[in-house]
């Protein structure tokens, strides 16, 4: 039954992301960017109810409350692609990704990504690209956005803790924007590079505002790597138990 729920769900995202990307290309060019932004989100919102109702994918958020009334950077586990669709979907602001130039060319998908204002990194650039990306992430704030970007880089399995890189603290630092971390496991129920998706309740916990006033990228990406793993810890803590138990035997030897 699993199998076939998550067949059901492919079915879905390929049968109805294509139609949705024609409507955008369609209606974007009579859009402003902000009503760009929300019927794209609704194609997030739509896919978090499918999932619901067909593999019984269900949510709950804690700390709704810790987000600002202003600009912000938000810094996020990265265990699947669950929280990349679903946060557009419940955040109150609209969510400027940063993402490889590459993705772009994804058929339909990216192409309709394209008319989003979001921030793409062109890796051929080399050290020039993260002055783009502050460019372009300030430009976005000050339309309101958020910027949002994963630390880690890649997605990482549940109950593994990957390399914390400090692309994010800097953007934030130089930008003068307060960072919100988040902590959430939805790699139980949509594992990375998995077929299958899992029946359960995604946890999505966010953290107070962090001010990086006087901060050096790195004391601030320790703090929001403390911050998310220990918070992760307390929402998964079965995911933990044998890692935290091999590490724990291994500093006694």
């Amino acid at each position: 039954m699993r199998f076939i729920r998550s067949l059901l769900l492919l079915i879905y995202l390929v049968g109805y992301t294509i139609p949705y990307a024609i409507a955008c290309f369609i209606a974007f060019p009579l859009m402003n960017a902000e009503r760009r932004y929300w019927m794209a989100a609704g194609w997030c919102r739509s896919t978090l109810f499918v999932a619901r109702w067909l593999n019984g994918i269900q949510y709950r958020i804690e700390g709704m409350e810790n987000l600002p009334d202003g600009p912000a950077v938000l810094l996020s586990k990265h265990q699947s692609a669950w929280e990349t669709l679903a946060f557009p979907a419940l955040m109150p602001r609209p969510m400027c990704y940063v993402f490889k130039r590459e993705l772009l060319y994804v058929p339909f998908f990216g192409w309709a990504l394209g008319m989003l204002k979001m921030v793409h990194i062109d890796r051929k650039e080399g050290k020039y690209a993260f002055a783009s990306v502050t460019r372009q992430g300030k430009a976005r704030m000050a339309e309101g956005a958020w910027v949002i970007m994963f630390p880690e880089g890649t997605r990482t399995p549940v109950g593994k803790q990957g390399k914390y890189k400090t692309g994010g603290a800097r953007f934030a630092i130089s930008a003068g924007a307060p960072v919100v971390p988040i902590a959430h496991n939805a790699g139980r129920v949509w594992p990375r590079n998995s077929f299958l998706k899992y029946a359960g309740i995604v946890t999505v916990s966010i953290g107070k505002p962090i001010d990086t006033t006087g901060l050096t990228p790195d004391q601030l990406n320790t703090r929001v790597e403390q911050w998310i793993e220990a918070e992760m810890r307390r929402i998964d803590p079965d995911a933990y138990r044998e890692t935290d138990s091999a590490s724990v035997d291994a500093a006694r030897t």
